[in-house]
Parts: C-alpha cells; sequence; structure tokens
C-alpha cells in the first residue's frame, strides 16, 4: 500500500494557526467524527472540516484517518492531540486565573476533579455548597491528574478532588469519601446476568480505558488484581473520553472499569457490576488537595463542609 507523502510542516505555521484549530481538531477525536463536533461546537461542518484540514497542512501530518463513519486519529495525530489537549487547558486556565481576579469582591472557589460528577459524593458536597453559598462563583474543571496538579501549584485552582493524594511540598490534603470499582457491561453480556464479577471473571475480555484518568490507575488496579499476564484480559487504550468509552461497550467491542459515580450516567443500553475479590469490594480513596498558602475564604467554607460531610482530619503539609 502507498503511504501517503509527507510534508514538512509549513514555516508560517505558528502564525497561520490558532486555537479554533486545536479545538476542532480536539472536538473531531473526543466525538468520533466532524458532524459531531460541529454540533459540539455549533459549527458548520464544512468550516469545521477545513479548519481541521488547514491543521494538518500547516503541521505538515495527517491528523486522522477519514472513513464512512467519522474519523479516528493517526498515530501521529495522537500525539498532535495530546500536545492540543494541553494547551487548550493551560489557555483555560489563564482565563480562569483572570476571572478569579475579576470575581475577587464576591468570592470565587475554583475546584478540579477527575471523576464523575453525574451522581456521588462530589456532586451532593458542590450542590450543599452552593445551596449554603449561592454568591460564591463555583467554577468546576476536569482534567488529567497531571494538569490538575500543575493547576493547582500555579494558582489556577483552589482545590482538587482526587484519588489518593498529591506528594507535594506545601499541600495539604483531607481523606474523604471511598468509590467501589465497577464492571461495566453491554445489557446482553453473559456477566450481567451476575449480581457480583470477580476478577477472574475478566479473563478473556477486552476491557476498554480511556488515557484520562483515572484509566492509567484502573489498569494499575486490574494488574495488581491479576499478576499472571495470561489471567488478565486484553487491554485497550483509547484516546477519547469515558463518554466515547461507554458508547463502544453499547457496541459490543468491549467492556470497561468505572468507580460507582459513573452509575449517574443511566445508560440504558449498558449495565453494571460491583468488582470484588477475596477481601471483598475493591474501592478507590478519594481525598481534597490544597496550597497550604491558599487563603481564599470560599474555600476556607468548601473545607469546612468537607470536614464536616466526612469528619477526616486534614493531614500533610
Amino acid at each position: 500500500m502507498h503511504k501517503p507523502r509527507r510534508t514538512r510542516p509549513s514555516l508560517q505555521a505558528s502564525k497561520a494557526l490558532g486555537l479554533k484549530h486545536l479545538r476542532s481538531a480536539v472536538a473531531a477525536a473526543d466525538c468520533g467524527s466532524v458532524r459531531g463536533a460541529a454540533e459540539l461546537l455549533r459549527s458548520q461542518q464544512s468550516s469545521l472540516s477545513r479548519t481541521i484540514s488547514e491543521f494538518e497542512h500547516h503541521l505538515g501530518v495527517p491528523i486522522f484517518e477519514r472513513f464512512s463513519g467519522g474519523v479516528r486519529p493517526t498515530r501521529p495525530g495522537c500525539d498532535v492531540l495530546r500536545l492540543a489537549r494541553i494547551i487548550l487547558e493551560e489557555f483555560d486556565a489563564l482565563i480562569a486565573t483572570a476571572r478569579s481576579v475579576h470575581n475577587s469582591e464576591i468570592g470565587r472557589l475554583s475546584v478540579g476533579f477527575c471523576t464523575s460528577l453525574s451522581a456521588g459524593n462530589l456532586q451532593t458536597s458542590l450542590l450543599e455548597f452552593k445551596g449554603r453559598f449561592p454568591h460564591i462563583a463555583l467554577a468546576t474543571v476536569e482534567r488529567s491528574r497531571t494538569r490538575l496538579a500543575a493547576a493547582l501549584r500555579n494558582g489556577a485552582l483552589d482545590l482538587l478532588i482526587v484519588t489518593g493524594s498529591l506528594p507535594f511540598l506545601d499541600t495539604k490534603a483531607m481523606s474523604l469519601w471511598s468509590e467501589r470499582v465497577l464492571v461495566a457491561l453491554p445489557r446482553d453480556h453473559p456477566l450481567s446476568s451476575r449480581e457480583t464479577v470477580y476478577w477472574p471473571d475478566l479473563r478473556g475480555e477486552t476491557v476498554l480505558l480511556s488515557h484520562y484518568d483515572p484509566g492509567k490507575e484502573l489498569e494499575d488496579l486490574l494488574v495488581s488484581k491479576l499478576v499472571s499476564p495470561e489471567a488478565r484480559p486484553k487491554i485497550e487504550r483509547h484516546d477519547v473520553s469515558r463518554g466515547i468509552i461507554n458508547s463502544l461497550i453499547s457496541m459490543n467491542t468491549g467492556i470497561s472499569l468505572v468507580l460507582e459515580s459513573d452509575i449517574g450516567a443511566n445508560l440504558t443500553d449498558l449495565v453494571y457490576r460491583e468488582l470484588r475479590d477475596g477481601a471483598g469490594a475493591s474501592r478507590f480513596e478519594f481525598s481534597a488537595c490544597w496550597r497550604a498558602d491558599n487563603e481564599n475564604p470560599a474555600l476556607q467554607e468548601f473545607l469546612k463542609l468537607l470536614s464536616e460531610r466526612y469528619s477526616s482530619p486534614s493531614i500533610g503539609r
């Protein structure tokens, strides 16, 4: 098969490219199609397709493979998209910081997380905080654990809700809740008839995991539970959101591992079963992390609320 000729990046690429090119490409990757990305960004499909083509032209690499059902990132495209997401996240952090300064007189709290907001303790805690302090502007940011940590260090975020804790100097942490690890299955999957699924039951399956958090932690947990490679399922890693992983499951392309709060998505074509071993249910512990020198009054009020709900003393410094 003749490979398409790769051109050199345009010398004018740095001047010709902008955030719209990055957002268009990332949206197409997340949606799996240009049409879906156009609907998400409220743009015309032809205009968005042209923007992506311009992006590829100036970079000199094909970002996507096109097929009748949509688009999928090429190997170099995955690297480009990963960096594009980082750039967009940093830009959004810049805007959030500026808004924080602008809104400082009315109070603002920015919370970063890498779990689901569809249900569970995080959603409940945020709703209670808004009920207590309706005048405080609340901003929520979902990013990778690495990007969240960077945003906390540079002051773009006040607080992180993450699995485990962040071992940084001048950072405090508070133990919060734990969530069970579940397996997400197509409704007609043989394992869906069981009330409980054990880790060895996953042998021979295909487990779909997102590159986004907590995908890597779920993979590490799976490997720790099934030490022998022969006993493990096949693991497929996808550079897409958890929502797209759910779509892939519903297409019977595999199963996935999720946390308890993901049940709130309430997808009718998926079922969730608790994953257990001889010691019982597998769980992830969550913590709140913040900078020790952050004197934001809104942060102090939210920490007080969390302490009341979960009765955990702050740890580390």
